[in-house]
């Protein structure tokens, strides 16, 4: 492709993507397709000689189209949001553009330096402790998603609480870790990968409003210590992926000094709130944590991948994950006078993220994108009213911010029946979760141009839906 031919299908490229979001509204929320149907549609073998670009981008309108579920429809109210707008698109196209690999400071300077201080200004943005900043012994540093976040945190904690000796000659005793009974699937993983087991991962008890309990906190570091184990790592969650729940801060940071274990604060979806004071409370006993995650991708207007990964005393970070062969070595890092990421996750390369961070926060100001924020949590109080006025449902469970966990009271499989006729109507996404061992539907609320209009529709579907005839009420 010559530079004039890229400039042509460039444009048209921006024309096309530019024309899917003015018009996302009219295709089914949820992808129409069965399984195979997408690949039934593609030849058995790569072309053995060139197709043209336009062949190209037909394709993606007759073959992919079908296939995707939109999630930047202003109706997709499933999982949580992962929302995009112009500005990180644009980003992301020049990040292509430059092609960086940013492992080290010296492989592209302006890579690091830029996620260096977009990452000090999120600190500032969302009220967060200033242990977090890198004009300490802190710092940010941008992963792919909060699953590495918690990775990464894990690893750190298995390597303090063994003298860095894990890394060198592997699990010699018996790490225990915490969360809540509703903390992401991650952390699972987590345990599984760094070789910690997922027999030796606690999942705690909850409360009456779904957070973790402190004092089951309490009663398993008590039990697993009589019983000769090593409790290492407690993964505390802000805004819980299953009901929106949020743990303890203030209890749980206390327990974790008492005993000197690392603790690491998720606050995937729900973090972004806190650029508006009035919802930083979420955060109340952050300052007590290790490391601190937030997903910009899920709620900040920025396209995916993008995780905000903070730590409060990042030796322990580099000193769990660094390696330096011979190949890498610089004299801007042997000086000491550099950060080089490579040395804060877990592969070696790393595409140059900050630029979409950056030109979000630019494009839309703090002030922008709280009203982004505080228009969604506005939403999600009036339909968790909707919700609560109707004899037919009830809220399942607390909803401080944009995620309303709600349900019909008719039971499961009423709500199965409801869910899956609104999505396969196309006409909004919504999924589910089990809460108190009953299926319950979820509103979340954050896309990036949902209105009003939208939410109203939504609820309106809702219990048109739940009025059909033929469905179960048992």
């Amino acid at each position: 492709m010559t530079p004039d031919e890229f400039r042509r299908h460039g444009r048209e490229v921006i024309d096309w993507i530019a024309n899917y979001l003015e018009t996302v509204e009219q295709y089914p929320v949820l992808a129409q397709v069965e399984p195979g149907q997408i690949r039934a549609q593609l030849p058995p073998h790569a072309p053995e000689e060139p197709e043209s670009f336009d062949a190209l981008l037909a394709d993606v309108e007759r073959v992919i189209l079908p296939g995707i579920t939109h999630w930047q429809s202003p109706s997709f109210f499933g999982f949580f949001p992962a929302n995009n707008s112009g500005p990180s698109i644009l980003a992301d196209l020049l990040s292509s553009g430059f092609g960086v690999q940013g492992m080290l400071w010296m492989t592209s300077p302006a890579c690091t330096e830029l996620e260096t201080h977009v990452l000090d200004w999120g600190v500032d943005m969302l009220g967060l402790p200033a242990r977090f900043k890198s004009d300490g012994a802190g710092g940010g540093v941008i992963q792919d998603s909060a699953s590495s976040a918690s990775l990464c945190a894990l690893l750190a904690a298995r390597e303090r609480a063994t003298g860095y000796q894990t890394r060198r000659s592997g699990v010699g005793k018996r790490l225990v870790a915490y969360t809540s009974e509703h903390a992401h699937s991650s952390i699972e993983k987590a345990m599984n990968i760094a070789g910690l087991g997922t027999e030796n991962l606690r999942k705690l008890p909850s409360d009456e409003r779904f957070a973790m309990r402190a004092d089951a906190l309490q009663d398993a570091i008590d039990a697993d210590l009589a019983a000769g184990l090593a409790p290492c790592f407690v993964s505390a969650t802000v805004g819980t992926t299953s009901c929106g729940s949020i743990d303890p801060l203030s209890e749980i940071g206390q327990i974790c000094r008492r005993y000197g274990l690392w603790m690491h604060v998720d606050g995937a979806m729900a973090g972004t709130a806190a650029l508006c004071p009035e919802f930083r409370t979420i955060h109340e006993g952050l300052e007590a944590a290790d490391s601190y995650c937030f997903n910009p991708h899920k709620w900040m207007f920025v396209n995916f991948d993008c995780d905000c990964f903070y730590v409060a005393d990042r030796k322990s970070l580099i000193q769990a994950l660094s390696i330096l062969p011979e190949y890498l070595r610089n004299e801007a890092t042997e000086a000491g006078r550099v950060i080089d990421y490579r040395d804060w996750q877990i592969p070696l390369g790393r595409r140059f993220r900050a630029l979409k961070l950056w030109f979000v926060i630019r494009s839309f100001g703090i002030h922008g994108l709280q009203q982004r924020v505080r228009a969604h949590v506005a939403l999600a109080q009036e339909f968790a009213a909707w919700v609560a006025a109707d004899a037919e449902f009830e809220l399942a469970a607390p909803a401080p911010l944009n995620l309303v966990c709600f349900r019909h009271r008719g039971g499961d499989a009423i709500n199965q029946q409801i869910m899956d006729r609104l999505n396969r109507s196309g006409r909004l996404y919504l999924s589910h979760t089990r809460l108190a061992d009953k299926l319950t539907l979820r509103m979340s609320i954050g896309q990036t141009n949902t209105q009003r209009q939208h939410v109203e529709q939504a609820w309106r579907l809702i219990r048109e839906a739940a009025g059909v005839e033929g469905l179960s009420r048992r």
